[in-house]
């Protein structure tokens, strides 16, 4: 497969982010290529706070942070509807694990891509709730592997070790702190911590190519089917209605609708209508001068501007028309 992405597609006013943070993708292990974009890690030192903005990609994504001198924290983030928040002030580290659309699936086979739609839920709860299996062995494993010897250990027999001697960890017991649960927890706050170690993402990748490798994935033809299916309305700009997807998939649009809720978690249009905004953000920023917004609109198959204007400001929270000002050097139009 081809290496990490290299866009900004999602960041609003990415340069402005850029040039406050310390950001890098990397690739993980082979075996998990398949099911993942990328891992994605962001450093700051602030002296001024910083509000930065996402328009969210049809992408589950496992996310650790740690916010000044806060404890370390892990948690499933599943598809965001709405434009993404997140004010950054002080110090802080977050890692992220970008599963392809319809990827995550196979990492969390006891519920539906739906069911994790608009919701942020720890990194224990989320498994315990799926039940005893792997998961609770991979929680505690990729922690004990490089908690207590280092991430020098990476992908060795230890680890492998360590990931089957704790099965079951965090699929039993309840809320609170003693028993399985308990260790669950504690479990998931050390690798929290392992992945957050400051200055090497050589043990941050380690440890959480550990965890999912733990998880042991499945590539199921419905997660295949999906995957492969959003990824065509991604690089394929010809695609822009369901009902067009459907007949060239020879299915009627319920069918792709019941695919998309089982595995990707929105409805085809919705990523349709994404990656349409995607693009439009991307070129509003990119563009040395403002773009020719009927003719882009036009290329990415909206009747008319007003169309477009209207879901890039659904979206993005500013009109087009002064995102690319602002891009410009013009008058500052955050979201609002």
């Amino acid at each position: 497969m081809a290496g990490t992405r290299r866009d900004t597609r999602g960041i609003v006013e990415a340069r402005e982010l850029l040039a406050r943070v310390r950001f890098r993708r990397r690739e993980p292990a082979e075996g998990l290529r398949p099911f993942l974009e990328h891992y994605w890690l962001i450093d700051w030192d602030l002296a001024e706070p910083y509000a930065t903005h996402v328009v969210p990609h049809p992408s589950v994504n496992l996310v650790f942070q740690r916010y000044g001198d806060e404890a370390a924290w892990g948690e499933v983030a599943g598809v965001g509807l709405e434009l993404f928040t997140q004010k950054l002030e002080g110090r802080g580290r977050v890692c992220g694990v970008q599963f392809r659309p319809g990827g995550f699936r196979p990492f969390a086979p006891g519920r539906p891509a739906g069911y994790w739609t608009g919701r942020r839920v720890p990194l224990v709860e989320a498994y315990a709730d799926l039940g005893p299996g792997p998961g609770g062995a991979a929680l505690g494993g990729a922690a004990t592997a490089y908690g207590g010897s280092g991430p020098g250990s990476a992908g060795g027999a230890g680890g492998r070790a360590a990931l089957g001697a704790v099965g079951g960890t965090a699929g039993r017991g309840g809320s609170g702190s003693g028993g399985q649960g308990g260790r669950a927890r504690r479990c998931a706050s050390d690798l929290a911590e392992v992945v957050l170690a400051a200055g090497d993402d050589d043990g941050a990748v380690a440890a959480l190519d550990a965890f999912l490798l733990g998880l042991a994935p499945r590539l199921t033809p419905g997660a295949a089917r999906a995957m492969a299916l959003v990824e065509r309305v991604r690089t394929d700009r010809t695609i822009r209605r369901v009902s067009q997807l459907a007949e060239q998939e020879g299915v009627s649009a319920r069918s792709l609708q019941r695919l998309f809720a089982a595995h990707v978690g929105v409805s085809p249009k919705w990523v349709v209508l994404r990656y349409r905004v995607h693009e439009a953000l991307e070129r509003a920023e990119s563009a040395g001068r403002a773009p020719d917004w009927a003719l882009l609109a036009a290329e990415l198959g909206y009747s008319d501007q007003a169309h477009l204007s209207r879901d890039f400001t659904a979206a993005v929270g500013v009109p087009p028309g002064a995102y690319a000002r602002r891009g410009r050097g013009g008058p500052a139009a955050g979201p609002r």
